[in-house]
């Protein structure tokens, strides 16, 4: 394989092509960093390669407009929420506010903007664990299956290592009339700890004010639908 010099000339659009001109001849990277000229790669290969090209770097694009599309979406409610607070005597503030809707004048579109709140476990979930393994223990003969069922789950960790949160909620929600399961769903909301938040912009629409609102997704999945 030929290496390129050190003062090969490359114009963007072969760059972006994935190729490289190397005194005249067209060259093709493979996988493992080697220069292969054009004419040895096959057709199929080279028209595959092509394809990925195009839809990624239109991806990309896509990506970048809404990374902007995003942005000013906060600028211009963050505006919006300013004019609001001096109109009643209030002061713009930074600090993160909570979710909010935001209605057109005819009733048929909608933006939300929700906080979702990231939490994390402190240590006192261990010794929650502890007491509902007593509890458990304790209850062999005649606990539901059920139960158990709920609190291997909400033990166990996802395929990130984290605690299903879910899985914990699903605990607290439980009404068992036991001091130990008492102290370990106290230990539980001890353990809970807001580490983050992030807010999320969405959209809705709807043809009449009495319709359902049906959301506007930016979900390639769910695109159109």
């Amino acid at each position: 394989m030929t290496k390129p010099d050190a003062g090969t000339e490359m114009t963007p659009r072969d760059a972006a092509a994935g190729r490289i001109i190397i005194e005249g001849e067209i060259y093709m990277r493979d996988g493992q960093g080697r220069l292969t000229p054009e004419a040895m790669v096959r057709p199929q290969d080279q028209l595959q390669d092509e394809l990925v090209r195009h839809v990624v770097n239109h991806a990309g694009e896509l990506s970048d407009r809404i990374a902007r599309f995003r942005g000013h979406c906060f600028d211009d409610i963050g505006a919006f929420d300013a004019l609001l607070e001096a109109e009643y005597g209030g002061h713009a503030r930074r600090s993160v506010k909570g979710n909010r809707t935001y209605l057109s004048f005819d009733g048929t579109l909608k933006v939300q903007v929700q906080i979702a709140e990231r939490v994390a476990f402190g240590p006192e979930l261990q010794v929650a664990r502890d007491l509902v393994d007593e509890c458990l223990s304790e209850w062999a003969q005649g606990s539901r299956a059920e139960i158990r069922a709920i609190v291997t789950h909400a033990f166990n960790v996802d395929k990130e290592g984290e605690i299903s949160r879910a899985g914990i909620y699903s605990l607290l929600r439980l009404d068992i009339a036991d001091a130990r399961w008492e102290q370990a769903m106290a230990a539980i909301r001890d353990a809970m700890r807001v580490v983050g938040s992030k807010t999320y912009i969405r959209c809705y629409r709807r043809p009449a004010p009495d319709a359902d609102w049906k959301p506007i997704t930016v979900d390639l999945a769910k695109a159109g639908t």
